[in-house]
């Protein structure tokens, strides 16, 4: 089958192809697993967290992508989940151990040993995968494979950014950056929170109008002021200086969620500004996100779909991943970027 591979740890800027177009060979479904079809993949800032060694590093080589739609096409033994033909979605849980306290408790996010999609095990940026059938969430057909692909990870780790921010409705709620996940949260908030006010700081004008255009209540520069403070902020950004300055516009007691598997370190010097007198103290809170759940996910594609909650997105070839992956680099951001497998025109139902 045809993939995109990274086989060594490389910066952007030095190496501005980093993946390479291979053949290798197509995975054999285990027991419980099921092999997709590729039909698309979404394009994620975690995969230049891989490819740029932020993250602990891959098994390589290995084949990126972790927001996967496309359809079963075969069963591995004991697997009736799914039946042939399904549509089926993989997210960036690929696995975890189902034994441990946090599984139990249902944050098998937190487990020791989580498996990530495209970065412990081979990802979407192929033509095929297997996944364990637990793994594998049906595609609601409200949705067409290229508007699915970034709710998978965008939306479903979104999704756990409210969560974790404990907003009622009526609180006000920021956005630091707005790109893939913000704008579907954005879309999340006016729907399940019709009386929230919500505050969008991004660099660029560009995002700052889409956010409006989206119905955002007021919009601005990442070191600007808001007109009132805030109960929680959600930061999506890959930098350190929108953190700090998030923490200005919160109101006492207020939460800051961050909504980044990694931070760039490139301005890690501005964490020198942060006070604890002017930041932190009123008892205001800092709030990673970790990963996803399986549940975070099914519950998110179904509400998307009540919701109507369509992203917005820009479709490339799977043989265009590396410019892709620049374009992100580069923020050159509107929505969310999904790539389109190469054998689609045999097989499988594709959004172009």
């Amino acid at each position: 089958m045809k993939a995109m591979i990274l086989k060594k740890i490389s910066d952007l800027k030095e190496n501005r192809m980093p993946l390479d177009l291979v053949d290798i060979p197509t995975p054999e479904p285990n027991e419980s697993e099921v092999r997709i079809k590729i039909s698309v993949c979404g394009v994620c800032h975690t995969e230049l967290d891989e490819i740029e060694g932020r993250l602990e590093p891959p098994k390589l080589p290995i084949v990126l992508g972790h927001q996967v739609v496309g359809l079963v096409e075969k069963l591995g033994l004991g697997a009736t989940k799914f039946k042939i033909g399904d549509r089926v979605g993989v997210a960036w849980i690929f696995s975890a151990c189902g034994e441990c306290k946090f599984c139990k408790k249902g944050n098998e996010n937190l487990c020791d040993d989580f498996k990530a999609t495209g970065k412990d095990v081979n990802g979407g940026y192929a033509e095929y995968m297997t996944v364990s059938e637990k793994y594998a969430h049906s595609i609601p057909a409200f949705f067409t494979d290229s508007e699915a692909a970034p709710l998978l990870c965008a939306g479903a780790i979104g999704y756990r950014a409210i969560q974790l921010a404990q907003i009622t409705d009526g609180d006000r709620l920021g956005l630091t950056g707005f790109g893939a996940s913000a704008h579907l949260v954005l879309k999340m908030v006016k729907y399940c929170y019709p009386n929230t006010k919500v505050f969008v700081f991004a660099r660029k004008e560009e995002e700052r109008q889409f956010a409006k255009k989206l119905g955002a209540i007021w919009v601005g520069g990442t070191t600007d002021s808001s007109p009132e403070k805030m109960k929680a902020i959600i930061d999506t950004t890959p930098a350190w200086k929108p953190v700090v300055e998030a923490l200005g516009n919160l109101e006492k007691g207020g939460r800051l969620v961050i909504n980044a598997i990694r931070k760039e370190d490139y301005d890690k010097e501005y964490l020198k500004n942060l006070s604890y007198q002017n930041d932190l103290w009123m008892e205001k809170e800092l709030k990673s996100v970790a990963n996803v759940t399986g549940k975070d996910v099914s519950e998110f594609l179904k509400l998307a779909a009540k919701a109507k909650i369509r992203p917005n997105y820009q479709v490339y070839p799977l043989a265009e991943a590396n410019k892709v992956l620049l374009e992100l680099k580069e923020q050159h951001i509107r929505g969310a970027k999904v790539l389109q497998i190469l054998s689609l025109n045999r097989f499988g139902s594709v959004c172009t």
